[in-house]
């Protein structure tokens, strides 16, 4: 066994050479990437006529999403699974995961299939050596709050917790919040204890964390709709004979529309499950003054490039029809 990332030998690889991939990332076993990740290495083995296998590293085995990247980059691996993680390398993978860029999922899924789209997957290529081979969606995030929150006016002394994102940081403290960084496994406590107010994150993990024991109301903000990629080096892909980078790409089309399919599914189960513990859907959401009171700090956090990219995101849902 090799691995393509690693080898030499596989830059002549032929029909009778059995490529070995190492794909890592961080997400658990029961997480539908995980899923989507175990049924895209199927169908390319399956395709591959066992040419092409994939070992899979989930749970951060072999690093954070930042050193699975680098691990690629290097040869040691081969796949992963990443987001706006990328814009360190490549500025516009920031648009993965901007607040209010969409409409609706719909909105997105033509962005990522259309132009922007295809220009960020090239700029990614060409920034970082990595090849997008298929995107997964992310449910929209949300904010969680022991009162209902349906404008930046009801932001006023609300400390919340944000990840590690500066742009995240920006745009809530623009809009009037008192955001702070923490980690996701100290939000419970905080949230018990009155650390913290709130929260945001899409409801999958307001229901695996159980948030919703320490808060009463999910409030549809709907504020960041993202997507996240499967990506490859780029080398490692070019290193397999052509017939066989075509049956891997057969197979990442088929993948993502499984992960498409799954992800509705479980979105409406983990509705039904938060609904079930009590809490409260707030749908009575101003998302147009959010989006307002947010613009500000994208102005202020992007490059004029950057802007102009937002832009284009953003007029180019106007007009369509919602889901």
């Amino acid at each position: 066994m090799f691995v393509s990332g690693c080898s030499q030998e596989n830059a002549t690889a032929n029909e009778d050479d059995v490529t070995t991939w190492k794909m890592t990332h961080i997400s658990d076993a029961n997480h539908l990437w995980h899923r989507t990740a175990v049924e895209f290495a199927e169908r390319v083995e399956e395709k591959t006529d066992g040419k092409v296998k994939i070992e899979i590293y989930p749970n951060s085995q072999l690093g954070s999403e930042v050193d699975n990247i680098n691990s690629i980059r290097y040869g040691a691996t081969d796949l992963t699974i990443t987001g706006e993680s990328m814009e360190v390398w490549s500025p516009n993978a920031v648009m993965l995961a901007v607040p209010y860029a969409f409409d609706n999922q719909q909105h997105m899924r033509e962005v990522i299939e259309g132009p922007i789209g295809k220009q960020i997957e090239q700029e990614i290529d060409e920034d970082i050596g990595l090849t997008p081979l298929f995107y997964m969606e992310r449910e929209p995030r949300n904010l969680t709050s022991n009162t209902p929150i349906s404008s930046p006016e009801d932001l006023n002394g609300f400390g919340m917790r944000i990840p590690n994102v500066p742009l995240f940081l920006e745009s809530w403290s623009q809009a009037g919040a008192q955001p702070q960084v923490m980690s996701l496994s100290e939000v419970f406590t905080g949230l018990q204890q009155g650390v913290i107010d709130g929260q945001e994150n899409p409801n999958d993990l307001i229901m695996s964390n159980g948030f919703y024991e320490v808060q009463n109301y999910i409030n549809e903000t709907e504020h960041v709709r993202s997507w996240i990629y499967v990506v490859v080096g780029s080398e490692q892909l070019e290193a397999l004979p052509k017939d066989q980078q075509a049956e891997v790409k057969e197979a990442a089309a088929e993948a993502e529309a499984f992960s498409q399919d799954l992800m509705k599914e479980e979105a409406q189960d983990v509705r039904n499950q938060l609904e079930e513990t009590g809490v409260e859907f707030n749908s009575d959401v101003d998302q147009e003054a959010f989006r307002e009171a947010m613009q500000p700090a994208l102005e202020e956090y992007f490059s004029e490039e950057q802007m102009e990219l937002y832009q284009e995101i953003v007029e180019s849902g106007k007009g369509g029809s919602d889901e």
